[in-house]
């Protein structure tokens, strides 16, 4: 006969959602390094897209020179509006994101909360 009370197992609780780094803001000939195109994992919609607004953004990557004991660095930013209507969102960084980084995964805060 089995005891009532199973062992619980702790689920793996993350405070980001993962997000896709497009590229630039751009024109035809032109592109803005200072705007970041970013594609939210499971956002098809620019209604969906809207609850991101705010939030912020870390690009997280590895060094090869340790500071202050770490090899992993973070370049900060912050969602500031659409793009679009597939759910595609414009993001500032505090410094540009390189074009080596296009294509690559950026977490998506879940901070700060307007609900």
């Amino acid at each position: 006969m089995k005891s009532a009370v199973e062992p619980q197992i702790p689920l793996l609780v993350h405070l980001y959602s993962k997000g896709r780094v497009l590229g630039y803001e751009r024109a035809k000939r032109n592109q803005n390094p200072n705007v970041s195109l970013i594609q939210v994992e499971g956002v098809k919609t620019t209604k969906d897209a809207q609850f991101y607004l705010g939030k912020r953004v870390a690009y997280v990557y590895r060094a090869q020179r340790e500071v202050n004991g770490s090899k992993i660095r973070v370049i900060w930013g912050r969602i500031a509006r659409t793009h679009g209507t597939n759910g595609v969102v414009k993001a500032r960084f505090r410094k540009n994101l390189p074009p080596k980084v296009f294509g690559a995964s950026v977490r998506v805060m879940l901070y700060p909360s307007n609900i």
